[in-house]
């Protein structure tokens, strides 16, 4: 089978080389960015100038890109797969989308007979790279047993949610609760520092304790080593509870924790940092008071 990979930067670059490393499948990739094509085509893959190259030779096309309004210029704007794809052909969708992109996105595939799954993957770039992220897919039960092998070939657990739009919605929802824990942690670490308990041991409480979650671990992580640097970041962050929000307004959910967090992520933003790891959300406490978090 020919597999496309359209986007192999931070995140789909470490999935699309473990598919290359896993199966025995012929893989095309298409980016941007230069030095993201060759990290792939170092281990076997064939690089394409363009997404209706990759959209016209390929039996399955994968997407992982940054934000709704990219996935749908690739998929249905000009020179995009839709056009160019074969019928028959089959179409995932690894981005953080909203469910009502996703649900477009289907039906302009349908329209030229190509089978959609939306896949939002969870876990980051360590677990993208070590081949452990979580596939949450929705689309026809039947495209995704056709399709768990490869799925399996870059993750550790994969599950089927339901329908074109229940992918997007269970990745958003997991993305808020991971946010609000990480805003939570960036508190707690502050009101440590600020008591003067030696911050090393609260930390080791934490981790074993029922205070322990991925959003304190990630938090704590950063915030104690003072390094900041991306590993996913805050105008990411922000754009994945942005879509949070707007479905639970859809959805006539109040508000109570998720908003006070998109509001710390906004004055971190008109701090600079958008471009630093989701975890510099904590520095808006630093600047507030005026000290800095570090494990003593």
């Amino acid at each position: 089978m020919k597999v496309g990979f359209i986007g192999v930067g931070n995140m789909g670059g470490p999935m699309c080389r473990n598919i290359i490393r896993n199966t025995n499948h012929e893989v095309v990739v298409h980016d941007l960015n230069p030095d993201a094509l060759k990290a792939c085509s170092d281990l076997g893959a064939s690089a394409a100038g363009s997404v209706a190259d990759v959209a016209s030779r390929c039996d399955v096309v994968i997407t992982s890109l940054p934000i709704p309004r990219v996935v749908e210029e690739v998929t249905l704007g000009a020179g995009g797969i839709a056009e160019n794809a074969k019928a028959g052909t089959v179409f995932i969708d690894l981005s953080t989308n909203s469910p009502a992109t996703a649900k477009r996105v289907n039906q302009g595939m349908q329209a030229k007979g190509i089978a959609m799954l939306e896949a939002p993957v969870s876990g980051g770039t360590s677990r993208a790279a070590d081949g452990t992220i979580v596939i949450m897919v929705g689309g026809e039960a039947a495209v995704f047993e056709q399709t768990l092998p490869l799925l399996k070939s870059f993750s550790g657990e994969v599950i089927h949610v339901g329908e074109i739009g229940y992918g997007s919605t269970a990745k958003l929802i997991n993305n808020m609760l991971a946010f609000c824990n990480s805003a939570a942690a960036a508190e707690a670490l502050m009101i440590g520092k600020r008591s003067g308990i030696d911050l090393k041991k609260l930390d080791a409480v934490i981790r074993n304790a029922s205070g322990m979650s991925s959003g304190y671990a990630s938090m704590s992580s950063k915030t104690l080593a003072g390094d900041f640097n991306a590993t996913f970041a805050l105008d990411l962050a922000h754009k994945d509870l942005r879509l949070a929000l707007e479905m639970a307004d859809d959805l006539g959910v109040p508000g109570l924790i998720a908003p006070q967090v998109m509001n710390l992520m906004r004055m971190a933003r008109g701090m600079g940092l958008g471009a630093s790891d989701s975890a510099s959300v904590v520095r808006v406490y630093e600047t507030a008071l005026g000290e800095d978090i570090r494990a003593g």
